[in-house]
């Protein structure tokens, strides 16, 4: 297959490394408005499957006659490009899954093309990262095994493996991102209802292997599309992993207002946005450097299997690639995009229209291609009287 990749940031690079490694994809276009970056990634990879090209993804018509010569494109483009490359890629009638975005509700957006992409003969699924996306996959994948799905409960985090004070944290994406995770509401199901809770709060304590006593708080966004996919359910739960102590201290600078967007004090005559000038004082307390990270992911999905109360977990635990300087989570999220964009190329995915993942990826297949990227899910099942409690 021909599979085109809009971005060579790390994400768009580390794709691209997957794509190359793959036996079914015979050519990879990879497109930036600078050439040059494309270009060094390619050099980087050096592989003849591989190619640069210069697009301008805010261009329609450019966008167009590159998209039109593959077969997918993975977009690894901020997430404010997400509706203009799906809408390009079903007029040109490539296939297409993207990063995710739900600020701005782009994701709906995305989701709103459905009967353009059936009539076009085009899949197209959008949050294909970590959260959201490989907890989609495994939340749809445990589902698909009960009877009746009572609850869902989501557990992630990207944390230093040798934490460092003050707030034990290094990021491995946006800081401006994780400020609206931490500032917004998030939105969870509880005893059959839809409800908003405060990011931050609800802390509870769990363990993973090689990690001491750890904490999970609620972050907003994490829930992604499961509320509409999964709206019957009785209990929905997205948590954010951290070491202990990390909410505590953030929710100080919350409450102090130092986080929000639409504040603004008066300095000497002139307004200044404490977020913007609290954003520059934390990068370099917070920038990862060559430090080894890890991706820490646990899914427990539960109901009723043939009237015995079940719950299905899925965990994983992924750590920095030293030998190629990838992080834990650059090859969490570049393998879970580039596996489904393989899925839909070569005919494992045939559903045509937009999808969340947790409708369309077939959560054992996926689970069997990460572990050979070495990105390895554990599945467990347990039956238990409490799971029908939830």
């Amino acid at each position: 297959m021909k599979v085109a990749v809009l971005g060579s940031g790390l994400m768009g690079k580390e794709a691209a490394r997957d794509l190359v490694k793959s036996e079914g994809v015979y050519e990879v276009g990879l497109a930036d408005i600078d050439l040059a970056r494309a270009n060094h990634v390619c050099d980087t990879l050096n592989s003849s499957k591989l190619e640069a090209f210069k697009v301008d993804a805010g261009n329609p018509e450019e966008l167009g006659q590159f998209l039109k010569q593959y077969d997918v494109v993975i977009n690894a483009l901020f997430y404010s490009f997400n509706e203009i490359v799906a809408k390009t890629a079903i007029e040109v009638g490539t296939h297409a899954v993207d990063l995710g975005g739900h600020i701005g509700h782009i994701t709906d957006r995305v989701l709103e093309l459905k009967d353009d992409a059936q009539a076009a003969g085009v899949t197209v699924i959008p949050d294909l990262g970590v959260a959201p996306g490989m907890i989609n996959i495994l939340s749809g994948y445990g589902s698909s095994k009960l009877n009746e799905l009572e609850s869902i409960k989501l557990f992630v985090g990207g944390i230093p493996v040798q934490p460092e004070p003050p707030l034990e944290y290094n990021h491995v994406f946006s800081m401006e991102g994780l400020f609206d995770h931490y500032t917004d509401p998030a939105l969870i199901i509880r005893n059959g209802e839809k409800v908003e809770v405060p990011a931050l709060t609800e802390v509870e304590t769990l363990h993973f292997e090689k990690f001491g006593p750890l904490e999970a708080f609620h972050t907003s966004g994490g829930t992604s599309t499961l509320p509409l996919t999964f709206s019957d359910i009785k209990t929905l739960e997205y948590k954010t992993i951290r070491y202990r102590g990390h909410a505590e201290k953030f929710k100080l600078l919350v409450d102090l207002n130092l986080t929000r967007n639409d504040y603004e004090v008066d300095i000497n005559g002139m307004p200044v946005r404490p977020r913007d000038v609290l954003l520059k004082v934390l990068e370099p307390v917070v920038d990862l450097k060559d430090r080894d990270d890890a991706v820490l992911l646990r899914v427990g999905v539960g109901g009723q299997e043939n009237d015995t109360p079940v719950e299905y977990q899925y965990e994983m635990a992924t750590f920095k690639d030293r030998m190629h300087n990838v992080t834990a989570m650059a090859q969490a999220t570049a393998n879970t995009i580039s596996v489904v964009a393989q899925m839909i190329g070569n005919g494992t995915i045939t559903k045509r229209g937009v999808y969340p993942p947790e409708q369309i990826v077939p959560g054992r297949a996926y689970i069997d291609e990460m572990a050979k990227r070495n990105v390895h899910i554990k599945e467990s099942r347990s039956e238990s009287s409490l799971v029908a409690k939830t």
